[in-house]
C-alpha cells in the first residue's frame, strides 16, 4: 500500500538514508560503550563502569527509535554489523585502551552522532518532517550533554 504522509518518496528515502547513518553511528557507539563498560580499569573504575552502563542502556533504546522512524517512512532499517560498518562514521576499537582514552573516544563518538544527526536536517526541514526533526533534536540533546559530561572527567 502506498505511503501518503505528505512527503514524496524520494525525500522520504533521502531522510531514511540519513537516519540509517544515524542508526549505524548510534549502534556502533552503543557497542563501543558496552565494550568499555566491560573492560574499564583503574582508579575511576566504579564511576566509569556505572556511567558507561547508563550510556549504553540509553543508546540501546535510541537505536529502536531511529529504526522505527526509518520503517515509518517506508524503508528497511539496516540491521547487520556489515551494514553498520559501511554506514558508520565511528571507528571500532581494537584492544583495550586506558580509561582516559576510553573517555576521549566516547566523547568523539558522541560528537560524531551529533554531526550525523545535524546532517539530516536540511532535507527534514525542506519537507517539514516534524516527527523526524523532533527525533533528531532529542538525539542531539542527549549526545551533546553526554559528551559534555564525559569531557568534564578529563584533565584540562
Amino acid at each position: 500500500m502506498p505511503i501518503n504522509i505528505g512527503i514524496e518518496e524520494t525525500k522520504r528515502q533521502e531522510i531514511a538514508e540519513g537516519l540509517s547513518r544515524l542508526l549505524a553511528d548510534t549502534y556502533t557507539l552503543y557497542l563501543k560503550t558496552h565494550n568499555f563498560h566491560w573492560n574499564v580499569t583503574g582508579p575511576m573504575f566504579q564511576t566509569l563502569h556505572l556511567m558507561f552502563e547508563e550510556q549504553y542502556n540509553e543508546l540501546a533504546l535510541a537505536v529502536d527509535q531511529v529504526a522505527e522512524r526509518i520503517r515509518a517512512l517506508g524503508f528497511p532499517a539496516p540491521g547487520t554489523y556489515k551494514e553498520f560498518a559501511q554506514l558508520s562514521s565511528i571507528d571500532e576499537e581494537e584492544g583495550v585502551p586506558s580509561a582516559e582514552e576510553m573517555i576521549r573516544q566516547l566523547v568523539a563518538g558522541q560528537e560524531a552522532v551529533v554531526r550525523t544527526a545535524r546532517s539530516v536536517f536540511p532535507v527534514v526541514d525542506e519537507v517539514q518532517d516534524e516527527p523526524t526533526a523532533d527525533l533528531l533534536t532529542q538525539r542531539m540533546q542527549v549526545h551533546e550533554k553526554t559528551a559534555w559530561m564525559l569531557r568534564s572527567l578529563l584533565a584540562q
